[in-house]
């Protein structure tokens, strides 16, 4: 199921996004940066900002949370800024099903392109992308570790989500 996020959410929404981090950043990034109790403040204020700032969802299995994806519309443009899955449920559809409640979205709102930026050593999450329309920009300046990767939203010929509706995640 997909969902809206919700503000009792958040813990439970950075401690899935520490556990997803770590498999692509083990041995590429420290992990003082991404993991322990700063990181975990860190991650879990950036998700609180993320409510606030644009639209989060939850997928849900047996009510546990599965995986979880932010994006920020504004004038026209949107960016993907998150989307993970939690590693144990990596391969059963998570990921596609969040993809398509935030095409829905962009669709709604008249988005025509889409922005996102994605680790380049994390080549599961950019076959991912790839195989949902995504293509990197050539021109595109790269942003340090990060490529950047665009979705004409019209080529995103994914259903439509039963999260039509959904209101981003607020506040605590």
């Amino acid at each position: 199921m997909i969902r809206t996020a919700l503000p009792a959410d958040l813990d439970a929404i950075a401690a899935l996004h520490t556990r997803a981090r770590s498999t692509y950043y083990r041995g590429r990034v420290p992990e003082a940066v991404h993991g322990g109790d700063e990181g975990f403040a860190r991650t879990r204020e950036g998700w609180s900002r993320a409510g606030a700032e644009g639209g989060v969802f939850c997928a849900e299995r047996d009510g546990v949370l599965t995986g979880v994806a932010a994006f920020r519309t504004a004038e026209g443009q949107a960016t993907l800024t998150q989307l993970h899955v939690d590693p144990d449920h990596w391969r059963q559809g998570t990921g596609a099903a969040l993809h398509a409640a935030c095409l829905d979205v962009w669709r709604r709102a008249g988005v025509d392109r889409v922005r996102l930026e994605v680790f380049e050593h994390n080549l599961r999450a950019q076959a991912f992308y790839a195989s949902h329309g995504w293509r990197p920009d050539p021109a595109a300046d790269r942003s340090g570790s990060h490529l950047t990767l665009w979705l004409r939203v019209a080529d995103g010929a994914e259903p439509r989500s039963k999260a039509a509706g959904a209101r981003p995640l607020s506040g605590e």
